[in-house]
C-alpha cells in the first residue's frame, strides 16, 4: 500500500501515483479497488500523508543512515550512475542525491529515472529546475514501468551498470517480484547498492493483509508484499543484504467516528477499497474495524488510536 508509490499505493508520496488502470472487483459485494477511482485515491493518499509520519521517517533515514549506505559506491570511479525505479515527482530522489554529492563532491552523476506517469515526470523536471546545486547531475527520464525498462535493457543488450539503484514503495506494483529483484541486482556495478523501502513485516499493514487480503478487492497490478517477504526472497537467492527499521505511525482515530469523511477516506486507504464503509459487507466491515484496534495493528496514545505504519529499508549489495 501504497501503500506507499508511489507508490500501493501504498504508496509513497505523491510519488506513489503509479496508478494502474485495470482493476478487479469483488463480484459478490460490489467492492472495487481504491485505485479504480483516481480522485478518491489521491484524496485519501494525501490524508494518509497528513496523518502519518511516513515522509518524516524516510527523511530521517536519508539524513542518518543513507550517508553510510552510499559511502563506498563511488570509490575509484570517475562518474556515479544512479537508477531510480518509480521515482515519482523526485522529492526523495533529490534528498538522496544531496548525500551522494556530499560524499563525492564534484563527481559527475548520471541519473536514469524510470517512471510510468507523465504527470509525475513533469513534476520531477519542474522540481529539478527549481533546485540549486544539481549542475553535476545529468538526468534522463524514461516513461516506462520497471518491466518495460527491463525489456528495453535486454533487447538493447545494454551493459550499463549502476552504482546506486533505489526502489521506494514500488514493488507492490510488479507482477513477478523475485524476477524483478534478480534483474535489478544484475545491474549493480562493483560496490553498488540497491535500496528497497517497503512496509515492514511487523507493521499493521502486514497484519491486515494476511488476515483480510483475500476478502478485499485486489488490483491486478498491486501486491500485498512487505519488506519481510523481500528479505525471504533475497535469502533464498543467497544475496547479501542488511536492513533498517523505519518506525512510523498514523493517527486513525477518525476511522471510528461514524459519518466522518476523513475517517471514511482513511479506511479506504487502509483497505484499498473505494467507499469501504458504504460498500463492504457489514460482517467484514465490523471485523476490520475491530482488528484495527488490536495490538497487531495499532496502539492507543493520549486517547488516540495510532496505526503501526512501520517501514523497512533493505540494502542489497552487489555480488
Amino acid at each position: 500500500m501504497q501503500s506507499g508509490a508511489q507508490q500501493h499505493y501504498r504508496a509513497v508520496s505523491a510519488d506513489k501515483l503509479l496508478l494502474p488502470t485495470a482493476q478487479e472487483e469483488n463480484m459478490e459485494t460490489g467492492m472495487r479497488s481504491l485505485l479504480s477511482d483516481n480522485s478518491r485515491y489521491v484524496e485519501s493518499f494525501r490524508l494518509f500523508l497528513k496523518n502519518s509520519t511516513e515522509h518524516q521517517c524516510m527523511q530521517q533515514f536519508i539524513e542518518t543512515r543513507l550517508p553510510d549506505v552510499v559511502s563506498s559506491i563511488g570509490n575509484g570511479k570517475t562518474a556515479i550512475n544512479v537508477l531510480g525505479v518509480g521515482s515519482g515527482s523526485g522529492e526523495i530522489d533529490l534528498q538522496m542525491f544531496s548525500k551522494i554529492q556530499a560524499r563525492y563532491p564534484g563527481v559527475p552523476i548520471n541519473s536514469d529515472i524510470i517512471e510510468p506517469s507523465p504527470e509525475q515526470i513533469l513534476s520531477y523536471k519542474e522540481r529539478v529546475a527549481k533546485t540549486p546545486g544539481l549542475e553535476n547531475i545529468n538526468f534522463s527520464w524514461y516513461k516506462k514501468t520497471s518491466s518495460e525498462f527491463e525489456l528495453q535493457v535486454k533487447e538493447e543488450k545494454s551493459e550499463r551498470k549502476y552504482d546506486f539503484i533505489h526502489m521506494i514503495q514500488m514493488l507492490y506494483y510488479v507482477k513477478n517480484v523475485p524476477a524483478t529483484l534478480k534483474f535489478f541486482r544484475s545491474l549493480l556495478a562493483p560496490d553498488g547498492k540497491l535500496l528497497i523501502i517497503l512496509v515492514s513485516g511487523n507493521s499493521g499493514w502486514s497484519t491486515l493483509w494476511k488476515k483480510y487480503g483475500s476478502r478485499l478487492p485486489l488490483n491486478d497490478l498491486c501486491l500485498y508484499i512487505t519488506a519481510g517477504d523481500i528479505e525471504d526472497m533475497l535469502s533464498s537467492e543467497g544475496a547479501k543484504y542488511y536492513s533498517f527499521d523505519l518506525p512510523s505511525d498514523m493517527d486513525i482515530t477518525e476511522c471510528f467516528i461514524d459519518g466522518d469523511r476523513n475517517g471514511d477516506l482513511l479506511l479506504d486507504f487502509l483497505t484499498e477499497t473505494c467507499d469501504f464503509n458504504k460498500n463492504a459487507p457489514p460482517e467484514l466491515r465490523g471485523e476490520i474495524i475491530r482488528e484495527l484496534k488490536t495490538p497487531g495493528c495499532s496502539s492507543i496514545k493520549d486517547g488516540k488510536i495510532i496505526f503501526n505504519n512501520n517501514l523497512s529499508a533493505v540494502v542489497v549489495e552487489s555480488d
